[in-house]
């Protein structure tokens, strides 16, 4: 029988040994040692320009920084360091220092519509180098990519676990296919509103319907619920995923409607209540990207994503209604609450009594497995449910 892995293995890690900023390469350089240090997807091309001469970089690893000329980075490796230049040719950063912001994503979209956004660049050079099996260099690129993209949201969410706590964190799943201005969709955005008022961080997977519908609850949690039922009306008028320009057009509108709205609460977690997080993949670039999350982790591998999605969840899971996706969710969670994976699970929280107990009668199975964990019965953090306020009093009490 698996047993879970030791704790050590699947926390965040706090490198002390990273830079990523270029605050913190400029004291380090103060001290003429880069000794044994990770420099991360810094520009050191532009000014001011840092002399790299006399410094001590034995053992210092450069990943993904620009510098002003190849000699300075081939002077580096004369002198012992380990320097991974940027790949050129690549539309995305090889080592992101930090998680994407929507206007990141969207930029480019009001010169070119929705094919000259960045968002939409990146997944058609995915899908011309391979797609989910790309060609080595491309390999190497994403995977560099996506361990930037690890850091960053590490970083992130560290501020926040530190103090609110892992049971602070709760994930939202359900349908990508939920249409604009539907019961289903005003359900979560209700939903998202209401849990990110009561200091709790929204995680979804970054896709339109239900997961798009949470983070706009969250991003307007500083606002009366009347302008929730507003954002969602104007919203409507391009309800349908699959009409990426008009649908992602009226997300801008309504950013740029409610743009300015007081964020901060005397911590540096804003973000966190202006959206919440989102953990989208380019595997499913032919949706348009959610542009309500205060911040993307945006990942090229589908694997890691969805793993990344449950282990930050422990705060409990909300399953809106959804298919195929949506279910494998249910069972990958589950499987992680079973062993104990990441430690204790919050509640499942089942939105659509009827939904999950006859027409895709989740629940029947997967009482009585939780029922068989080796750590006891579980069963009792299943709920099911039809009423949004219900459901946000079992996470939050």
């Amino acid at each position: 029988m698996p047993t879970p892995p030791p704790a050590d293995v699947i926390e965040p890690h706090l490198h002390a040994g990273e830079i990523q900023t270029r605050a913190e390469f400029d004291q380090q350089l103060a001290t003429g040692r880069l000794t044994g240090l990770t420099v991360q997807g810094l520009r050191l091309d532009v000014a001011p320009v840092p002399d790299l001469t006399g410094i001590d970089v034995a053992g210092t690893l450069f990943v993904g920084c620009r510098f002003a000329s190849r000699d300075v980075g081939a002077d580096l490796v004369r002198r012992g360091a380990n320097v991974v230049p940027p790949f050129s040719g690549l539309p995305y950063p090889t080592q992101p220092t930090h998680l994407y912001t929507p206007d990141e994503l969207a930029a480019g979209f009001a010169e070119g519509g929705f094919t000259g956004m960045y968002d939409t660049r990146v997944y058609d050079h995915y899908r011309a180098h391979g797609g989910a099996l790309p060609d080595v260099k491309e390999a190497l690129g994403q995977r560099l990519h996506d361990h930037g993209v690890d850091n960053a949201l590490a970083d992130a969410t560290r501020v926040w676990l530190a103090a609110y706590g892992p049971q602070s964190v709760v994930g939202i799943m359900g349908g990508h296919a939920v249409r604009r201005g539907s019961p289903a969709y005003r359900m979560a955005a209700v939903l998202g509103w209401e849990l990110a008022r009561a200091d709790r961080l929204v995680v979804t997977g970054g896709g339109p319907g239900v997961m798009e519908a949470a983070n706009l609850g969250a991003y307007l949690a500083d606002r009366p619920a009347t302008d929730v039922t507003a954002a969602i009306d104007l919203l409507a008028t391009a309800p349908d995923f699959t009409d990426h320009h008009r649908y992602t057009a009226a997300a801008l509108t309504v950013r740029q409607r409610y743009a300015g709205v007081p964020r901060q609460r005397g911590d540096d977690q804003g973000w966190a209540r202006a959206g919440g997080l989102a953990i989208p993949t380019w595997l499913y670039g032919h949706e348009p990207a959610n542009l309500f999350a205060g911040r993307i982790a945006k990942y090229f591998s589908n694997a890691i994503r969805e793993d990344t999605i449950l282990r930050l969840a422990r705060g409990g899971i909300v399953f809106a209604p959804g298919r195929a996706g949506t279910v494998q969710e249910v069972f990958q969670a589950a499987t992680k609450t079973y062993y104990g994976t990441d430690g204790a699970s919050g509640a499942y929280i089942f939105l659509d009594r009827a939904y999950w107990t006859v027409e895709l009668p989740v629940e029947a199975l997967l009482r009585p497995l939780l029922a068989a964990s080796p750590f006891g019965d579980l069963s009792s953090t299943i709920h099911l449910t039809d009423d949004v306020r219900e459901a946000v009093r079992l996470l939050t009490t």
